[in-house]
């Protein structure tokens, strides 16, 4: 079934609340163009997220924490012209929030006014509270990201499960409820245990995305390329391939250079005649 953009469809973040009351569960997912945010919209994704992983899957940094405003920011301006029902959620990087408030409001007010997105999201809990009151005030809605963070990959050392002890489990729940109070519309839950994110969810009235956060979070997101096989070796633990693109990909390629070092491609059937006749550029 391919999703239309109507008024029934257009997914805002009052619509992703109703769908946590009503038990709709809220599918969410990477896009960092406008052919892949367009497809996704029309499988029925409710959110697309532009988010820094960006800086690993698709510019070959080793972390998010390279990436700047303005790669973001052209990245938000391409999946908003595929975009046309889901919330467009684009991530603050690193550095673009944590300094100095103003700054904080500038950079985001560039994502939605420039970029078009609708909503940013931030890493971390307490220390950032006054940031995303501040952006609250200037109209623009936050997503929050709690659990493992990777802008705090060093801090953390490294991409690990995080609130398996009682005293992290509760920092992450108090800093879930100051988020909530501060404002924000929805919070992601990445690599938490599932019993935790279980408690988390039951205990906000804001919708819980999860990500290697098990089953009882209100919804799921993930990176689009992780979702279609698209990168090398085995998947994380939490990642679930629904096609192995990758391989198809790499055979086609083979196949091209193949072709082109034979002298099969291009044949008769992909050339223009030297006819008055002008060909049509489609097949």
């Amino acid at each position: 079934m391919a999703y239309k953009a109507d008024k029934e469809n257009v997914v805002t973040t009052t619509k992703l609340v109703e769908m946590k009351q009503k038990g709709v569960k809220i599918a969410a997912a990477t896009a960092y163009d406008a052919p892949t945010a367009k497809l996704l919209n029309e499988a029925g994704v409710d959110v697309v997220l532009v988010g820094d992983s960006v800086g690993m899957v698709k510019l070959g940094y080793e972390s998010t924490l390279p990436v700047t405003l303005d790669e973001i920011l052209h990245h938000v301006k391409a999946a908003k012209r595929g975009n046309s029902r889901a919330l467009l959620v684009a991530d603050m990087p690193y550095l673009s929030y944590e300094l100095d408030v103003k700054e904080a409001v500038r950079n985001a007010g560039r994502l939605v006014k420039e970029g078009g997105a609708q909503a940013v999201k931030l890493e971390g809990g307490l220390e950032i509270a006054p940031v995303i009151k501040e952006l609250l005030k200037v109209n623009i809605p936050v997503m929050g990201h709690l659990g493992l963070t990777p802008q705090a990959v060093n801090r953390l050392g490294g991409f690990k499960v995080q609130g398996r002890k009682p005293q992290d489990a509760e920092k992450i729940l108090t800093d879930a409820k100051i988020l909530e109070g501060t404002g924000i519309f929805s919070l992601v839950l990445e690599c938490v245990p599932t019993g935790l994110a279980r408690e988390i969810t039951r205990k906000l009235t804001v919708p819980t995305i999860g990500i290697g956060a098990g089953a009882h979070c209100d919804g799921q997101v993930l990176v689009s390329d992780d979702l279609w096989g698209m990168g090398e070796g085995p998947a994380l633990k939490f990642v679930k391939r629904y096609a192995e693109l990758r391989p198809q990909m790499l055979k086609a390629a083979q196949a091209y250079c193949g072709e082109v070092k034979s002298g099969a491609f291009p044949s008769s059937e992909h050339e223009f005649s030297d006819a008055p006749k002008p060909d049509r550029l489609s097949a």
